[in-house]
């Protein structure tokens, strides 16, 4: 951890995770950080400021002047004296007078006068979460400059299922200590990664797609970034977002569309990362109207979609590193080995769609690393953030034998 000699302001608000902040105090105070905690009125509510005081062992600030002598809390100070801000939980209510400049209590005056990088971890209901509102307040303090933690799925305190829960404070401290880690080993590099499926139109309202979710794409574009790298992450259609500043992400939902992406960015990059399921096939014609159902069997007649990795490896230059996936069945590595030497990757990443907390839709994977020398890594089976760090790990000692 980078924590050790930090000044963290945390702010707190009125939502049933301030629960969590307690603990999120007691990790950054174990991690080296001096902590200053700034409570909006509605959080008092919800847990005492003298609990963050004795973990904090810092008074704690909830409104602008002590009314008993007078003193001054000042927001500009406390803004002077942090070296980062961490708003968590972070409600709806406290998103939207962040977003619109809002300064009508000290925490939100506060981050006005902020210098140093502020974080948002919301915590809401799903339905508060998803609302149109809410989504178009994060993108704004996003394109602030802010980073967001983003909130994650699970059960909510209104007993419903889904995404709105605070991140859990380990995971916020890893972000905060990321951001602040001084050893960058991909620092001046610029890695482009290919993340989730393809849809090939039908008609107007089908497609023809596959299970990917992005999850180990957007794994892999993270952990690049937090290794100092800027990113050009190229995702097809998945409902992920992405929190680092130093990724820039283009949407696409083709294959045709993800290869022109790609071959446009490729020759301005130190190393690619092929993690996208592109689509082989695609409807050779595409009907203008839906198809209607009819009595009679319908043949679709499909033709093959370009083939990105191969496109990468013959225009690859030397000093450039190309990694590729496999995704398998059956004969997992004969057909990665074969797709290796063929478009001319470093080294490809084998998993397999079959075996269970493995491949599509999993929050886990477990992967091979073969590469062109003939050497061969099996890994056990872990989180995709980890598998994500692994394939980075190897990717390294490739760029730093690369002539720039």
């Amino acid at each position: 951890m980078s924590l050790g000699g930090k000044n963290i302001l945390l702010g707190v608000t009125g939502g049933i995770a301030a629960y969590k902040a307690a603990n999120l105090t007691r990790l950054l105070v174990k991690e080296g950080a001096s902590v200053k905690v700034v409570m909006t009125p509605a959080a008092k509510q919800f847990v005492t400021p003298l609990t963050f005081a004795t973990l904090s062992q810092n008074p704690v600030l909830t409104e602008f002047f002590n009314p008993e002598n007078g003193e001054w809390h000042s927001h500009v100070k406390l803004g002077e004296w942090a070296d980062a801000m961490i708003v968590a939980p972070a409600t709806a209510n406290t998103i939207a007078k962040m977003a619109n400049g809002i300064a009508d209590n000290l925490l939100t005056t506060t981050y006005l006068s902020m210098r140093g990088k502020v974080f948002v971890a919301p915590a809401m209901d799903l339905d508060m979460y998803a609302h149109p509102t809410t989504q178009r307040n994060i993108k704004a303090l996003k394109a602030d400059g802010n980073i967001i933690i983003d909130a994650e799925k699970g059960e909510l305190a209104s007993g419903l299922n889904g995404k709105g829960r605070m991140a859990e404070p380990e995971t916020i401290v890893k972000v905060l200590a990321d951001y602040f880690t001084t050893d960058k080993p991909l620092q001046g590099r610029t890695i482009l990664v290919s993340a989730g499926p393809t849809y090939e139109k039908i008609d107007p309202v089908r497609f023809i797609g596959n299970y990917s979710s992005g999850k180990m794409g957007f794994a892999i574009a993270e952990a690049a970034a937090e290794a100092g790298a800027s990113v050009i992450l190229v995702s097809g259609p998945v409902n992920r977002e992405t929190a680092n500043p130093n990724i820039r992400r283009i949407d696409v939902e083709s294959a045709q569309q993800m290869f022109e992406a790609c071959t446009a960015n490729f020759a301005n990059c130190d190393a690619a990362i092929m993690a996208a399921a592109v689509a082989d096939y695609r409807p050779a014609s595409v009907a203008g109207q839906k198809i209607k159902k009819g009595d009679a069997a319908m043949t679709i007649t499909l033709e093959s979609t370009p083939d990105i990795a191969l496109a990468l490896g013959q225009a690859k230059r030397p000093g450039q590193v190309l990694v590729g996936f496999a995704l398998e069945t059956e004969n997992g590595l004969a057909n990665a080995q074969e797709k290796l030497k063929h478009k001319n990757l470093d080294f490809i990443v084998l998993n397999s769609a079959s075996e269970e907390g493995s491949g599509f839709g999993c929050d886990t994977n477990r992967v091979t690393i073969i590469k062109n020398d003939g050497q061969q890594i099996d890994y056990k089976m872990k989180y995709k953030h980890a598998v994500a760090r692994d394939i980075i790990g190897q990717l390294l000692p490739l760029l730093n034998n690369q002539q720039r």
